[in-house]
């Protein structure tokens, strides 16, 4: 039976919400194997409270992007009626708010009451909520009653049964559409043994269906699986989590693929919907499990881009079709007019490492251009935003002057967006992939493209560097977890 927003919750099999995992490309690969409902990752309200709600017209997505630009959360019309928002909350008032900004590109809400770590149980998050069933029964009533889409919670189980089942009662009351429960408490981790007979008794103990997780290392390897896993909890439901995060085809009735072939599909859905490289890195890794010290594991680790993850597996070619489909895109939509104040020309436009060879970028077409017109080398000067560690450069050439208004990580980041600022404004060559003959033509760079080693040159912007640094920045906290799960900017404010 659907619950009033649509969505049914009986007899079904869901990806369960995964911090790193549950992101678009792994989503969408699911559902295409046989996985009826798909959790994201759980999304702290604190942050998502703050996104601007954006249509990608390049990627066809909905994208929900921070202050900063990055995307905290990326959907598409293929998943609207199957995917559950998860999310991290202390807070009714705060919830709903998160709740309304989503609702309409969701088809449920869920409310994170399981996860134990740090991150997610800090502020009262997480399984801290376990401890104050006033705090649920107010999250879970003020969404119930301020939404149109159906509301769900995920929980642990207590150390007590009888506290367990009076728990569940009390969430139903609430008016849920359904309640998913993991079978060990907030103490416990994957080695320790599922406990399917609380699973059972909170299931005949409440009238909304229950969805069991927490099977996946004893009692679910193959979507035959699944059926059992149901009956010995008697859940209305089965919600898998490790077992699709080693491989997303367990879902598949037909049965197991290999693993090599789970991997490439997902990274044609990593390339189409551009996600972050190291997270999908990080999912190829997952895959991978004993094997990620083989050689193709290696290949995997060291790569940098999604180029370069192509590479490893072999489809170059497929990269290089999807960036000519965007790039088509992108040429459909109007560049932006730039805008002079202060004797500052202004585009917002951002640098993106991936658009450019190796060997090519901005700042090297603007100074071969200034040294072909005998002016002085262009001029950066840059400062930084100290509360987020952003940066943001203006490039003097010929007496005026250029800037971006998107903040970047790096400095290297935003002296290149000034200079593709400058360039775009003065119509010259940018050295974009694909048109790497005609720009090399008319800038005079095709030699030293070609030249192994450039030192004057290349010493201006070392793509390597480049890449540490933004790694660094990426992966140096829980808040830059999210942005790699997420994807670390939003393309459509492009031109």
């Amino acid at each position: 039976m659907a619950t009033p927003g649509g969505l049914c919750f009986r007899d079904i099999t869901a990806l369960a919400p995964m911090v790193r995992v549950g992101t678009l490309p792994m989503r969408l690969l699911a559902l295409d194997y046989g996985a009826d409902i798909v959790y994201c990752e759980e999304l702290i309200d604190i942050k998502m409270v703050t996104c601007e709600r954006v249509v990608n017209e390049e990627l066809d997505t909905v994208d929900f992007v921070a202050p900063d630009e990055r995307v905290m959360f990326r959907t598409c019309e293929r998943e609207r009626d199957r995917v559950v928002f998860q999310m991290g909350t202390a807070d009714p008032d705060r919830a709903l708010a998160v709740a309304l900004l989503v609702e309409k590109d969701v088809a449920a809400i869920d409310v994170n009451m399981g996860c134990p770590k740090e991150y997610s149980t800090k502020g009262g998050m997480g399984a801290a909520l376990l401890s104050d069933p006033d705090k649920i029964e107010a999250i879970l009533t003020k969404l119930v009653q301020g939404l149109s889409k159906p509301v769900t919670c995920k929980i642990r189980i207590l150390p007590s049964m009888e506290d367990t089942v009076r728990l569940v009662q009390r969430i139903e009351r609430t008016g849920v559409a359904a309640i998913a429960v993991h079978g060990r408490t907030r103490e416990e981790r994957p080695k320790h043994p599922l406990h399917c007979d609380f699973l059972k008794a909170v299931s005949g103990a409440v009238g909304v269906p229950v969805i069991a997780n927490g099977g996946s290392l004893d009692m679910v390897k193959s979507f035959e699986d699944v059926a059992a896993f149901r009956s010995a909890t008697g859940a209305a439901a089965v919600m898998l989590a490790r077992a699709a995060m080693w491989n997303p085809s367990v879902f598949r009735r037909q049965g197991l693929l290999p693993v090599q072939t789970v991997m490439e599909d997902y990274l044609k859905y990593a390339v189409r919907y551009d996600n972050h490289a190291f997270n999908t890195k990080y999912c190829l890794c997952q895959m991978l499990r004993d094997k990620v010290e083989s050689e193709m594991g290696k290949r995997v680790k060291t790569a940098q881009t999604l180029s370069d993850i192509c590479a490893a597996y072999g489809m170059q070619a497929y990269y290089e079709e999807v960036q000519v489909l965007l790039r088509s895109r992108r040429g459909l939509h109007p560049p932006e007019t730039p805008v002079t104040l202060g004797g500052v020309t202004t585009m917002a436009l951002r640098f993106h490492r991936r658009d450019y060879p190796p060997e090519i970028t901005p700042k090297m077409f603007l100074l071969e251009w200034c040294r072909k017109e005998k002016l002085e080398q262009p001029h950066y000067h840059t400062v930084d935003r100290p509360q987020d560690r952003l940066f943001l450069s203006t490039v003097t050439v010929d007496n005026k002057q250029y800037r971006s208004t998107l903040w970047e990580k790096s400095k290297k980041g935003a002296e290149q967006a000034a200079a593709l600022v400058c360039l775009r404004v003065l119509r010259l060559p940018e050295g974009r992939r694909g048109e790497e003959q005609q720009q090399e033509e008319e800038s005079g760079l095709g030699g030293k493209r070609k030249r192994a080693v450039a030192p004057p040159l290349l010493a201006a912007a070392p793509p390597q560097e480049e890449r540490e640094v933004n790694k660094k920045i990426h992966l140096s906290d829980r808040e830059a977890e999210t942005e790699v799960s997420n994807g670390k900017h939003h393309k459509t404010r492009m031109p």
